[in-house]
């Protein structure tokens, strides 16, 4: 029994400090125990290979148990993420963080792979097979699915490769959960005796862990097993002549060729324990310098090569299921002598005993090379897991389009990605969406010296047949092409397209699609290469031409765009029109070369954002669920020269750092002390400043850089010093640098001001959109919907800062709701080795990603909590008194009477003024065990109920039908043969009652049937009679809306009358508005606007209901004077004109003066000479505000424009108030196509030109017959109004 390397979760470390975390990772990193838990967060450190620890068994080992039953490992995190969206139905979200290089793009990976296969059928081929055939109690008992119990779990973890293809074929299965059950081995002497050597090497990795679930110090006992075995199938070797490996450029022309045999040397298998080593045949890779494949291809072959060891043991006779002494040579042997023909389609008719997600791909390894790849991939498959094959599939191509290889990481993702997974009750995924972020187009014509471009291009360009590349006018040699100048292709590359190209086909993308993606890949490639001459024109000023006009008319064929058009858009601007002839102002070769660059990065990133649109489609859920999201964003980087795009990176680390900090360490912090908890300060670094000095509103970096007076980028770096300096996290780099210098959270970057403000507003202009929308491919088309000559848009493009905040804040928007899980990735070292831990390094990561007050917090905190109600809902099913009501105390009470009652201490549960809390996570797994528990109990109890009622009715129908059954016969024997029955009276003096019974019982019904009639035809008749008469019975002058006579109806027919007056009442209204002329017209829906607007709010709006109208009150429309004076103002048609008061701001006294309303304006006149002292266009008043008494005072507000600023607001007071706001409302609605704000209140702000006014109307409580002017007070800022 060997124990375990270090501590499973650092919280449980007996003296925690610094020191002792990085060692404890230290000592797991050594022997590649790769991650370590800090209470349910995750440390993962980059091992820099590959860890053949990411099988299907190893996944649906994670997935059935909690996340402290087994060793470490994101399965366990991503498990846990998707338990507590099923069980709690709440969203959840995976981030992962750590600088470039750390391994987020595999773990991401991983995680997207576990919740891909989790839902598979968790059955082993051998139990299926057991379902299909008879086999011995013995064997059902070895394959019993272990217990759940907390406390004797037990599994198997099988890690080595060679180990686990040998005991598909014997018997080293999952073992019984008792503690005495020792599997058979087989009997393998020869490969026992030449692997001893090897076995005291590797042991530990081929062992079978046997697991204690134990809290206290997380440790795990480990078990050696021997079992292997030395044999290989004849059916593998087809396999390997099909998938030969690889070999690098280095030596494909030297590499031999290999021949498999029939039967392989025991010695020669790869023994690697633990990660498959760089000179096995097994890993895929080159033979001579172990060049290793990438990842993504080694999983897939890898899953076919265990999909066909399930596959034969399945055709293998139930006889030689059964282990016994040489079982294993014999099955070989058989297998060796087999047909070809025969082992395959022996193979393709197992396909139904296994799941269908294997038997795609056990059907698409075997079959032959006439069947449709197409047609085999699609058949037999639910939509869940064509879903998931989906799912799968858009990873790997938006990593060839969006990754790539730099200086820090070999498969750097230059892009962030959300994958926003729905999830239905069951389990399974229903949908996908995915956001991206800030994808690096820069990448595409400005690739830094040692680091290479997309990862597409080099796949397209060596992995394309060479028909493809002939159609797309390409060159193998990456050479040729000027955007992958001191660029190197590599073996991946040629096998990883053929993944590619599968995952479009996968996806369901047609081939005209994906020929038009290639296409365009294809013209960035080509775009590159253009060359341009300068030339002098004829006025003097300088021109360029296109050197190699070859690579122009190529590139015009893949966009099926005229040649000349494509010239002109590159050489001319301002092209509008640019058809064959020259049009536009010619540009130097300098400027062409920047619009050609601009083109090709907004064509590769069109392209991506329209594949993601494509994709998002393809797998959108019809039905909303809840959601699990990934978050795999760009890591924190640091390169020799820094610009805007490690600017904008190395902010989104910072913001996504700064979630982190506030929702775990701040939040939960404060949550403690508000709840009442006691607790210690644990201090930690809050880089809210360092955000604030990027991205502050009006003053921040980003929002300096859209100011639109900076031109240039010294006045850029001027205005950034001059808004920053004072700042502690900001620094200058010198007096005559180009450069300023940012202390982020992780270190001090100096960033370069060179082409900030290009890179910043990277736009295409508009008339190359217009170009190449004429663009016979409809893929070109709508990457540039703006070209279209239908659209007419006048909106400016946003810049590259505003959308990153802006994506960034929807991004933590979307965050913040749900539960975050953290995957904090290590950088071990600088040099990509493996098993070398540079101390500094990483005790650097420790610290800037906040790991140990993390481990302070989950160490003296708590990891779970819930709120009183939710926690009593949840868990009361766990006790009797609680469960399904609870009517005895508080839910506090109900809380602590759970608590009291459960088999867990009590110290684990604090209950808080709020929410309840617990500290430990093994508590909360125990809790969510005993729940699962009393619900499969509470179904069964369900269950049971319901078959006993369905047993029961069933029963009393048979007794029924018995007794029936035993009446009719003993009648009908008595009657037919006379034989009484004992003990009773004579069965025909019975048959004689029974007869009176009919014969009464048949009368009574053909009375009720007679009444029925009877009354059926009565009712007609009286709803005829009543239909009839109405019109008779109307009184006389019922034509008048207001009359409500109506002649009385029986109460049968009380609904009928209800509906019937309905619609004579609308009809009379309907034929009353009928004989209105145009202005009694204007005049009702002048009335129902004030009905609108005042009914119900207004004391006095119903003295004016019955007061028609009238609107010029003065006859001023016949007045000669005013006549000349609304010709110049444009003001002939009046719609209302009185004299009332307009009451003075200073004082609050009242004013007569002659208000005139036009159509389009208020007007204010001396009622005298009729000069016009204000005239105020109708679209500058904005609201009317009145107060709901009885008052006659209303304020007109108006526009904070120039002559809003100079004179303010209006108040009036006039007997017609209701009259002239209703007119004022629809003449405002009229000019501005909106109807204004009526403000209804005793309280409101008015404004008098430079001072804000507060009116305050107060209630004298005098009656309604007073008809008093109020009485306006004016206090300072205050006028206050006595109604």
């Amino acid at each position: 029994m060997e124990q375990e390397i270090g501590t499973w979760d650092s919280v449980l470390l007996e003296n925690l400090s610094e020191d002792s975390f990085i060692n404890n990772i230290q000592q797991r990193y050594k022997r590649d125990h790769i991650y370590t838990y800090i209470g349910t967060s995750v440390v993962a450190v980059n091992p820099y290979h590959h860890i053949s620890e990411h099988s299907l068994e190893n996944i649906r080992s994670y997935g059935s148990k909690g996340i402290f039953q087994l060793p470490p490992h994101i399965y366990g995190l991503t498990n846990l993420a998707f338990q507590s969206l099923k069980d709690q139905s709440e969203d959840q979200c995976i981030l992962l963080t750590g600088e470039s290089g750390a391994g987020k793009t595999e773990s991401f990976k991983m995680i997207v792979n576990f919740l891909t296969h989790i839902q598979e059928k968790n059955v082993s081929p051998l139990q299926i097979f057991k379902k299909q055939s008879s086999v011995s109690c013995t064997s059902a008992n070895m394959h019993r699915r272990t217990s759940s119990s907390c406390s004797a779990t037990n599994f198997i973890l099988c890690k080595n490769p060679t180990s686990t293809i040998g005991t598909m074929g014997c018997s080293s299965r999952r073992q019984s959960p008792s503690p005495g059950a020792v599997p058979r081995r087989c009997d393998n002497t020869t490969y026992r005796t030449r692997a001893e050597s090897s076995d005291r090497q590797s042991n530990r990795n081929m062992r079978e862990k046997f697991v204690d679930f134990d809290f206290s110090h997380h440790k795990s006992t480990e078990n050696i097993s021997l079992d292997s075995l030395s044999t290989t199938y004849g059916y593998m070797h087809l396999h390997a002549d099909k998938h030969p490996a690889k070999s690098c450029f280095k030596h494909q022309h030297s590499q031999m060729p290999c021949t498999a045999t029939p039967s392989k040397s025991p010695g020669t298998m790869s023994s690697s324990p633990k990660y498959v080593s760089g000179t096995s045949a097994s890993s895929g890779g080159c033979r001579l310098c172990g060049h290793s494949k990438c990842t993504r291809a080694q999983s897939l072959e890898k899953d076919e090569r265990e999909l066909l060891l399930k596959a034969t043991r399945l055709v293998t006779p139930s006889h030689q299921l059964h282990t016994h002494r040489g079982s294993c040579s014999n099955l070989t042997r058989q297998h060796s002598t087999e047909n070809p023909i025969t082992k395959r389609s022996s193979l393709v008719g197992s396909t139904q005993r296994i799941s269908l997600y294997d038997a795609h791909k056990l059907s698409q390894t075997t079959a032959s090379a006439q069947t449709s790849p197409s047609l085999t991939r699609n058949r037999h498959k639910t939509p869940s897991q064509k879903l998931r094959e989906c799912v799968s599939y858009a990873d790997v191509f938006l990593e060839a389009m969006g990754n790539a290889s730099t200086m820090k990481n070999n498969n750097s993702s230059r892009y962030g990605k959300l994958f926003d997974i729905e999830i239905d009750f069951k389990g399974d995924p229903i949908g996908v969406h995915i956001t991206h972020y800030m994808l690096e187009k820069t990448r595409i014509t400005n690739t830094t010296i040692g680091e290479r471009n997309f990862h597409i291009f080099y796949q397209l360009l060596l992995g394309a047949d060479l028909q493809l590349l002939k159609s797309l006018k390409l060159y193998r040699n990456v050479e040729k092409y000027e955007i992958l100048n001191n660029t190197t292709a590599i073996e991946e590359d040629r096998t990883n397209f053929h993944y590619t190209r599968k995952s479009l086909e996968v996806l369901g993308l047609s081939c005209d699609e994906i020929n038009s993606i290639f296409r365009i890949l294809a013209v960035v490639l080509k775009l590159g290469n253009f060359i341009f001459v300068p030339t002098t024109n004829i006025d003097g000023t300088e021109g360029c031409q296109i050197s190699n006009l070859y690579e122009v008319q190529e590139t015009a064929y893949l966009l099926n765009l005229e040649a000349q058009i494509l010239i002109n858009c590159l050489t001319r601007s301002n092209s509008f029109s640019s058809n064959q002839e020259d049009v536009g102002c010619d540009l130097d070769a300098k400027q062409a070369a920047y619009i050609r660059s601009t083109v090709c990065r907004t064509l590769y990133g069109r392209l991506f954002t329209w594949l993601v649109n494509k994709i998002n489609e393809i797998l959108k859920s019809a039905q909303r669920e809840k959601n699990l999201a990934l978050l795999d964003f760009y890591g924190f980087e640091i390169l020799e020269s820094n610009s805007f795009e490690q600017f904008a990176i190395n902010y989104s680390a910072e913001k996504i750092h700064h979630n982190f900090v506030h929702n775990v360490l701040k939040t939960e912090q404060e949550l403690y002390i508000k709840e009442g908890l006691e607790w210690t300060r644990i201090d930690y670094f809050d880089n809210e400043s360092i955000c604030e000095l990027i991205d502050k509103p009006n003053y921040g970096i980003l929002s300096l850089i859209n100011e639109a007076h900076l031109n240039t980028n010294e006045a850029l770096l001027q205005r950034i010093q001059q808004c920053c300096a004072g700042h502690p996290n900001f620094m200058t780099s010198g007096p005559n640098s180009m450069c300023f210098k940012i202390r982020h959270f992780a270190s001090v970057v100096n960033y370069s001001i060179h082409r900030f403000l290009e890179k910043n507003t990277d736009v295409l202009p508009r008339y190359i959109s217009t170009a190449l929308y004429k663009s016979d491919l409809p893929l070109v088309q709508s990457l540039f919907p703006e070209g279209n000559p239908r659209r007419h848009t006048s909106k400016k493009p946003t810049t590259l800062s505003s959308n990153i905040r802006t994506q960034l804040h929807t991004l933590l928007d979307i965050i913040k709701n749900r539960r975050a899980h953290y995957v904090f990735c290590i950088k071990p070292n600088e040099s990509k080795q493996a098993r070398s831990f540079d101390l500094a390094l990483v005790q650097h990561q420790v610290r800037y990603l906040s790991l140990m007050p993390l481990v302070h917090l989950c160490r003296t905190g708590h990891c779970f909590h819930l709120s009183h109600v939710k926690f009593f809902n949840r868990y009361k099913l766990l006790n009797s008194i609680t469960w399904p009501h609870f009517h005895s105390g508080s839910t506090v009470e109900g809380i602590a009477l759970i608590i009291r009652n459960l088999p867990l201490p009590s110290a684990e549960f604090t209950i808080g003024t709020k929410n309840v809390f617990v500290r430990s996570p093994r508590t909360v797994y125990e809790l969510e065990q005993f729940r699962k528990a009393r619900i499969n109990n509470l179904a069964v109890l369900i269950q049971k109920v319901f078959r006993m009622y369905l047993a029961r009715k069933r029963f009393l129908r048979m007794r029924d039908s018995q007794i029936t059954i035993s009446s009719a016969w003993r009648t009908w024997r008595e009657c037919r043969f006379g034989i009484p029955f004992t003990g009773r009276r004579h069965l025909w003096s019975l048959y004689r009652v029974a007869r009176e019974e009919y014969r009464t019982m048949k009368y009574k019904r053909q009375v009720k049937w007679a009444v029925d009639v009877i009354s059926r035809h009565f009712r007609r008749w009286k709803i005829r009679q009543y239909l009839l008469t109405i019109p008779l019975r109307l009184p006389p002058n019922t034509l008048s809306p207001l009359s409500t006579e109506w002649p009385t109806a029986p109460k049968f027919l009380s609904e009928t009358s209800r509906l019937l007056r309905s619609i004579y009442h609308r009809w009379k209204c309907y034929i009353y508005r009928n004989s209105f002329d145009q202005t009694s017209r204007n005049r009702m829906r002048e009335k129902v606007t004030a009905s609108i607007i005042f009914k119900e709010r207004k004391a006095s709006y119903s003295r004016s209901v019955g007061h028609p109208f009238v609107g010029d009150y003065v006859r001023l429309r016949h007045n000669p004077q005013w006549k000349k004076i609304c010709i110049e103002t444009n003001d002939q048609y009046v719609v209302f004109a009185d004299i009332i008061n307009k009451i003075t701001r200073s004082n609050g006294k009242f004013v007569p003066i002659l208000l005139v309303l036009s159509t389009s304006s208020l007007l204010l006149l001396d009622q005298r000479t009729l000069q016009v002292k204000y005239r105020v266009p109708a679209s500058e008043i904005y609201r009317m505000s009145l107060s709901p008494y009885l008052d006659d005072i209303a304020v007109f507000h108006v526009k904070a424009s120039e002559f809003g600023r100079k004179k303010g607001d209006f108040v009036f007071q006039t007997g017609h108030v209701i009259e002239i706001v209703t007119k004022m409302f629809l003449v405002i609605q009229n000019a501005t196509g909106k109807p204004p704000e009526i403000h209804i209140s005793t309280e409101f702000e008015a404004n008098f030109g430079q001072q804000t006014v507060i009116f305050s109307f107060k209630y004298s409580g005098l009656s309604d017959m007073s008809q008093s002017q109020p009485k306006v007070i004016r206090k300072a800022n205050r006028m206050e109004i006595v109604v």
